[in-house]
C-alpha cells in the first residue's frame, strides 16, 4: 500500500473543504445515529451495506471519518450533472447483469492504495423491511481482495427518501449499525463466491435482528 486512496484534483480542492461541513448537516437534517463506529478499520476494507434508498450511499459518506468508494449502477452515470459529479464523488461504474470484473479489480487496485470500497451486495434497493439475495460480486471482492469485509445495516432511509419519491422528506430517524470486520479466506471458485455472498448478506441481517428493527 503507498500513497493513500487517489482523488480527483476536483475532489481534494473543492470537495473535500465542504465535507466538515455537509456530513454535519446531513447527520442532523435526517437525525442519524451511528452505532459500532469502533468497528472500522483503519486501512482499506470492503464496506458491505443493505440498500433501500437513493440516499444509503451520501449517509455512508457523512458516517465514515473518510470518503468510501461506490460501486454504482452505470445508468447513474448517464443523469445530467450528477453523472459528471459521480465519478470526483468516488463512485466506479458497474454493468447490472454481468459480472463486470474490470470494475472489481478496479476496486481492488483502489484497496491496494488504501481506500474503502462500498458495495450493495443485494444489488440493488430492497423494499421497505425486505433484504434481497446478495450477488456474487461481493464474494468475489471479498475473497480475491483478502481485505476486512465490514457488514452494516441501515434502518430508515426508505422512509426517508423512499422508491418512486422525487426528494427526500427529513424528519424520519436514521439508523446505521457497523459490525464487526472479517477475512474471507476461502479458495477461489463459484461455490465459494456464492458461500461467501451469503455469509455477508446473513451477517448484515444479523445486525437488524441484534437491534430489534
Amino acid at each position: 500500500m503507498s500513497g493513500g486512496c487517489p482523488v480527483s484534483g476536483f475532489a481534494k480542492f473543492f470537495l473535500a473543504p465542504l465535507c466538515p461541513l455537509t456530513k454535519g448537516l446531513f447527520k442532523k437534517v435526517f437525525k442519524v445515529e451511528v452505532y459500532g463506529l469502533e468497528n472500522i478499520p483503519l486501512g482499506p476494507c470492503v464496506v458491505a451495506s443493505n440498500h433501500r434508498s437513493h440516499l444509503d450511499p451520501p449517509l455512508l459518506n457523512a458516517v465514515f471519518p473518510e470518503p468510501l468508494r461506490f460501486l454504482a449502477k452505470e445508468e447513474l452515470f448517464k443523469v445530467p450533472l450528477v453523472g459528471k459529479l459521480l465519478p470526483h464523488m468516488g463512485a466506479l461504474p458497474v454493468k447490472r447483469g454481468t459480472g463486470d470484473m474490470e470494475v472489481l479489480e478496479l476496486a481492488m487496485e483502489l484497496m491496494h492504495y488504501g481506500c474503502k470500497v462500498c458495495i450493495f451486495p443485494e444489488g440493488t434497493r430492497a423494499n421497505p423491511g425486505e433484504f434481497l439475495k446478495p450477488k456474487l460480486g461481493v464474494g468475489l471482492l471479498a475473497i480475491k481482495s483478502q481485505k476486512p469485509v465490514l457488514p452494516i445495516y441501515i434502518e430508515g432511509t426508505d422512509k426517508a427518501f423512499p422508491k418512486g419519491a422525487k426528494f427526500p422528506k427529513p424528519g424520519h430517524p436514521i439508523r446505521v449499525f457497523i459490525g464487526k470486520a472479517k477475512v474471507y479466506r476461502e479458495e477461489e471458485n463459484l461455490k465459494a463466491y456464492r458461500r461467501v455472498a451469503e455469509d455477508i448478506m446473513e451477517r448484515i441481517k444479523e445486525l437488524a435482528h441484534a437491534k430489534g428493527v
